[in-house]
């Protein structure tokens, strides 16, 4: 079975909700990840790629309370 068929019967989770579930822990590892890349860039001295980074990271952490919005009503129902 392909992993894009799965439509609950395997997980449980409805697709619809196992995306919003994903899409909010990528946001949030992301936000994670980009730390360590703006430290790599801030210790060879680039700051242009350490603010590049912060901006990066602020979408992924906008991303991540989107998708913990979304969860908290869905699943407050």
């Amino acid at each position: 079975m392909s992993t894009s068929a799965e439509t609950g019967g395997t997980t449980g989770t409805k697709d619809k909700d196992y995306n919003l579930i994903w899409f909010t822990e990528q946001c949030l590892s992301n936000a994670l990840r980009l730390e360590t890349y703006i430290q790599d860039a801030e210790r060879d001295g680039d700051s242009e790629l350490a603010d590049f980074f912060r901006r990066a990271q602020n979408e992924s952490r906008k991303g991540g309370e989107l998708g913990k919005e979304q969860l908290r009503k869905r699943f407050a129902s």
